[in-house]
């Protein structure tokens, strides 16, 4: 049964998100809305990480309860770079692109959390059902943000 390679998978692929989420909230902290959400959002995907730690010991899967932590060093020197440029257009198209780029890895996590559900309903497995069941819409609320900020944001920066 390969169900463990799929929660592994994902629980590294939900870990990043989680990291590349509060890495958005850093780089543009200035855009209140963006900083904010995106850290609320990166909540989920570290609760995500949890219960994929927790349903990965069913398939002897050892998985860490943390996810990867974008704090260190680095962390303040993006927020500082954030407040220092303001909202001059240069950091408009930067945050575009970070959004593209975090829209595409969220649409990724949201399929393999299909697969990870279609997985656990070909072998019964109630429990990691549960599990795609609570998280995957989260993921696609996830996915429904970053597709709303690129179009509300997009004609203001594109048009200037």
């Amino acid at each position: 049964m390969k169900l463990g390679l799929a929660i592994r998978e994902l629980h590294r692929s939900e870990g990043g998100l989680a990291k590349d989420l509060v890495k958005l909230a850093e780089r543009h902290a200035v855009e209140h809305e963006v900083h904010y959400v995106a850290l609320d959002l990166a909540r989920w995907s570290r609760d995500h990480v949890r219960a994929l730690a927790s349903a990965g010991r069913a398939y002897d899967v050892q998985l860490s309860e943390e996810a990867p932590s974008s704090f260190g060093p680095m962390a303040a020197l993006r927020t500082t770079v954030a407040e220092l440029s303001g909202r001059r257009p240069e950091p408009g198209v930067l945050l575009l692109a970070d959004l593209r780029r975090l829209h595409r890895e969220v649409a990724g996590v949201s399929l393999d959390w299909e697969l990870l559900a279609q997985g656990a309903q070909a072998v019964k497995d109630t429990d990691l059902l549960d599990v795609a069941s609570r998280c995957h819409p989260q993921t696609l609320r996830q996915l429904k943000w970053t597709n709303a900020m690129l179009k509300v944001l997009s004609p203001q920066v594109l048009a200037s």
